[in-house]
């Protein structure tokens, strides 16, 4: 299927993130792309789509202005709306959308469920047990001794993983699941893992079902402070390309992990379209999958989509229609890239929402993007925030070093006294 024959759709983007600025961003600049809408969208996704006060999670409103708009294709950013089964609800309207259906959308929606089909492929993991009590959780940690990693089976907002250092520790995550229901149903049930160690990579695969291409790498820094240190958050920040993730590497993932895993969900009656996210720990004995995500990463979508320089949308629809095998080649600029969260006081807890954000226009540099992740125009046309993770800085550059002095330039002429930032993202890579 060559570009010229697919007719310019009518996109809807769903969610409201930094990810789906970048990919607003990206799927704008496509010649396919004939008129370009969002549910709900955000501050910066207004400037260049037509925003719609629609959640992505809810179903049966995001179909029915799909219907209203005559979408042609939707593209689905975040996981909760895949969870809930919006691809499916479409499909039963005739209309197209990139991601996966409910029952392979539990490869997120469920880690129980994940480790049963990574296991069943042979892929290589932390060793785990699932428990549905805390008592029995707890002689389990008890028994294994620390660290030891404690998830919640569900979906927690990026916010349902300990890695716990001590046995009091482990105990507490326990108790905040399963006794005082801090995640509500998502904590019913946990998967104990083992801890494991060494640098973090996030892949990214394309998939149509029964294919699959390698769409980067990226790493992603969770913890909300300097030097890796506090409490996990949805990410910080990210840069890509990752040292570590060479061609080979990459080929290595998508033969022994991807491929095994679309077979495997194939055998199930479940085939899986659209973005895998392979979350691997480089452990002394090579990769170790920590994590599926059925969508792209945020933030690491925010420094891979603008490296691509092959069409986006074209990708996106030739996966949801099973062609991948007509897909063109996949080509990245030769540019590193870095992203800056700037996220509100008290994030990763509560925040407060409606201070004003000054400064864009200035920092908005030569060979700097900046994607709105929480913000939200108020009466008077002002940028606010309006979440825990409001900005991404991202900053370009021929090196790694150069990205970061930039990203981190334009980080410092956002005047907004309500924010916070770390001020390493990279560290580790440029040690």
């Amino acid at each position: 299927m060559s570009q010229a024959s697919i007719k310019p759709m009518r996109i809807l983007l769903l969610g409201s993130g930094g990810r789906e600025h970048a990919l607003a961003d990206a799927i704008k600049t496509s010649p396919l792309c004939a008129e370009l809408h969002s549910a709900p969208g955000n501050a910066g996704i207004a400037q260049i789509a037509a925003c719609h006060d629609v959640k992505a999670e809810d179903v049966s409103a995001v179909v029915a202005l799909a219907q209203k708009l005559e979408i042609d294709f939707v593209v689905v950013g975040p996981e909760t709306p895949l969870v809930a089964g919006v691809v499916d609800a479409l499909a039963e309207k005739n209309i197209l959308a990139f991601g996966p259906k409910q029952a392979a959308a539990q490869l997120e929606g469920s880690k129980a469920f994940m480790k049963d089909v990574v296991v069943a492929a042979k892929i290589p993991t932390a060793t785990h047990e699932v428990f549905t009590d805390a008592e029995s959780a707890k002689a389990n940690i008890q028994k294994r001794g620390a660290p030891i990693v404690i998830k919640t089976d569900g979906l927690a907002a990026g916010k349902g993983v300990t890695v716990a250092m001590s046995l009091d520790e482990a105990r507490n995550a326990i108790d905040e699941a399963m006794t005082d229901k801090v995640f509500a149903e998502a904590g019913a049930k946990l998967v104990i893992e083992d801890y494991m160690e060494g640098p973090e990579v996030s892949v990214f695969a394309l998939c149509d079902g029964a294919r699959a291409i390698c769409l980067g790498a990226a790493q992603d820094h969770k913890r909300v402070g300097d030097g890796d240190t506090g409490p996990n958050t949805g990410g910080m920040g990210a840069y890509s390309p990752v040292r570590i993730a060479t061609p080979e590497f990459l080929q290595d993932v998508m033969t022994r992990f991807i491929e095994p895993t679309l077979t495997e969900m194939q055998k199930r009656g479940a085939p899986y379209k659209g973005i895998l996210y392979a979350g691997l720990m480089v452990t002394a004995q090579g990769p170790k999958l920590i994590e599926y995500n059925i969508r792209f990463g945020d933030p690491e979508t925010q420094v891979v989509v603008p490296r691509l320089q092959t069409d986006l949308l074209e990708l996106f629809y030739l996966a949801a229609q099973g062609k991948l095998n007509e897909a063109p080649e996949i080509k990245f600029s030769s540019h590193h890239a870095l992203c800056v969260v700037m996220a509100a006081k008290g994030y990763p807890g509560a925040v407060e929402k409606g201070s004003i954000i000054h400064g864009l226009e200035k920092a908005a540099q030569e060979n700097v993007k900046i994607y709105h992740a929480g913000t939200k125009l108020n009466s008077q046309n002002e940028v606010t925030a309006n979440g825990g993770r409001v900005l991404n800085i991202i900053g370009f550059g021929a090196d790694l070093k150069t990205a970061q002095a930039t990203a981190y330039d334009a980080t410092k002429q956002i005047d907004w006294p309500q924010g916070f930032y770390r001020h390493d993202i990279g560290w580790r890579e440029l040690q």
